[in-house]
């Protein structure tokens, strides 16, 4: 390969795809270029076959790679005979999908996290404070509450887990009924 136009059409949207996205995921666009071209690939690549495939050069590719391995999107590995690392993504979806979580909520939503527990220790001096600790109380209840969702949607086996994301509105429609009910059996409760 010497360039993007070595590799087939659909691998280049693809590529070019998540390098226009990189920037919307927090990463740049050559990153997300090297890991779109990793994912795709039928084997594990070097850093020169990857310069050469996407006409990057060699330290961008470098960057790039330990980037990826920061994220744990991108693994080393080293084929017999041959001195040189090579780097694949890892095969399964779901694997990816729960390193992105992990990784995200250990760099975004964990700090944010330890700043409103932080928040809520301390005594506030104003109504305008005492206002600004409740808000902040809200979000810190609704975040934790979704992180320890998450742990459980996290524990589940992929199987189960996407069987659990393809119910979507029904679950909706059961928690709807349950209400109901318990709105019904209060009523009966409170009738003389």
């Amino acid at each position: 390969m010497n360039d993007t136009a070595a590799l087939p059409e659909l691998n280049r949207q693809f590529i070019a795809h998540f390098g226009e996205m990189g920037s919307r995921w927090g990463i740049n666009r050559t990153v997300g270029q090297i890991y779109a071209l990793l994912y795709v690939a039928q084997n594990p690549m070097n850093a020169d076959e990857i310069a050469e495939a996407l006409a990057f050069s060699r330290s961008n590719v470098s960057m790039g790679l330990k980037e990826l391995q920061s994220w744990r999107l991108v693994r080393l590995r080293h084929l017999s005979g041959d001195r040189r690392e090579y780097f694949e993504a890892p095969q399964d979806v779901w694997e990816i999908f729960r390193i992105l979580a992990e990784e995200r909520r250990r760099r975004e939503i964990e700090p944010t996290l330890s700043m409103l527990r932080t928040a809520l220790l301390e005594t506030p001096s104003s109504d305008a404070e005492r206002h600004a600790q409740q808000r902040m109380r809200e979000m810190h209840d609704l975040i934790d509450r979704l992180m320890k969702w998450f742990d459980d949607v996290q524990r589940l086996a992929p199987e189960t887990a996407m069987q659990l994301m393809g119910m979507g509105a029904a679950v909706t429609r059961v928690l709807e009924v349950k209400d109901r009910l318990a709105g019904a059996v209060k009523g009966r409760k409170r009738a003389p």
